[in-house]
């Protein structure tokens, strides 16, 4: 069996990281699965170098197509050119795509114009704001998928609900391969080597562009993590486009407001896992959070992964100063994380049993 794998970001190569593990695993026990793994570029990340693959464990990627930048249909447009010339030459029998990016959708596009069969991890997954480029990319990506990897019982629901009995695919419910691996590598995690904190301290971040770059909404960000941080320390790896506006903006933070540079997956392990409660607009983190038993603070009208406010791990504040402080206040909380939200931390090995399964059975 021949799996092509399509990454763009470092968040899909956390998640592929698993899966690619799991192949291993199967490959030492007889059973033959070759996987190549393909990087459009998407997100250029300079930490993305062979320490990362090597830190992390993962396999360098055969196929780096450089592709970043431009518009949203310009990008989408190239990666799926560029990608179809990867299948034409590998042939795989399966496309394995994760998530919501660009690179997801035209994965799915080029591999359905060439009728591979397409897996998508993290299927069904709904914001219900087609404003944001990610829910387009969601929607799509699970309407033309094979193989629908579903996280939650709430994602299962959401495809259930848009019709998935009369499309051409199989719904799993498998679990998040976030989960697999934040308790995999929370054994390597490590400090960051900028951070000199030793008190009690909040993690925060704040990197989405509606946040960003809207001056109001930004300075009410700002703001309200000034009033916390006269409470306990904040620790903030702060993202390019926060730090540009704070400079552009002339703002002057708070001592107990500790800026430091982006960090790695490994660091932001430790963080998470050493902080007092999240704040964030991050979508990822949001579930970290959980996975480290820490509540979280969501500076967003919506998430994707509802199931964190049902059960009182996550508030969703909105954007304001008052929604977020009074969020920060809020006895809502639920203590008990007890709960399988996301199963059991062997969606991994779930998901390639199934695409095993299946191409036995073919």
């Amino acid at each position: 069996m021949k799996i092509l794998t399509v990454v763009g970001a470092r968040p899909q190569f956390i998640k592929a990281s698993s899966v690619s593990r799991e192949i291993i695993y199967k490959n030492n026990d007889g059973i033959n699965i070759k996987e190549v793994i393909v990087h459009t570029g998407q997100h250029y990340d300079e930490n993305m170098s062979d320490i990362f693959f090597n830190q992390m464990q993962i396999p360098i990627p055969k196929y780096n197509l450089n592709i970043g930048g431009g518009t949203h249909g310009a990008m989408t447009g190239k990666m799926i050119k560029d990608i179809e010339d990867v299948l034409i030459i590998e042939k795989p029998d399966l496309l394995l795509i994760y998530g919501d990016t660009n690179s997801t959708l035209a994965g799915a596009i080029a591999a359905s114009k060439l009728n591979i069969m397409i897996a998508h991890v993290e299927a069904g997954l709904r914001s219900f704001n087609n404003n944001m480029p990610e829910e387009i990319n969601r929607i799509l990506t699970d309407r033309i998928s094979n193989f629908l990897f579903c996280p939650t019982e709430v994602s299962v629901d959401n495809l259930i609900n848009e019709g998935v009995s009369k499309w051409n695919a199989q719904i799993h419910l498998v679990g998040d391969v976030m989960q697999d691996s934040a308790i995999y590598y929370s054994k390597f995690s490590v400090k960051p080597d900028n951070l000199t904190i030793n008190s009690k301290f909040i993690l925060a971040t704040c990197h989405r562009a509606e946040n960003t770059d809207d001056e109001e909404i930004f300075l009410n960000i700002i703001s309200s993590l000034e009033e916390i941080a006269k409470e306990i320390d904040i620790v903030f790896p702060i993202h390019p486009r926060a730090r540009a506006n704070i400079a552009k903006l002339n703002i002057k933070l708070s001592s107990n407001i500790h800026i430091i540079d982006p960090v790695g997956y490994l660091e932001m392990i430790w963080l998470i896992n050493k902080c007092e409660m999240v704040i964030t607009d991050s979508g990822g983190l949001q579930k970290e959070a959980y996975f480290f038993s820490k509540h979280c603070i969501t500076m967003r009208k919506e998430t994707e992964w509802i199931e964190l406010v049902e059960n009182g791990y996550n508030i969703l504040s909105g954007i304001t100063k008052e929604e977020i402080l009074k969020a920060y206040k809020s006895n809502n909380f639920s203590n008990n994380f007890d709960k399988k939200l996301y199963g059991n931390g062997n969606a991994s090995k779930l998901i390639v049993e199934n695409l095993i399964s299946y191409n036995l059975e073919s």
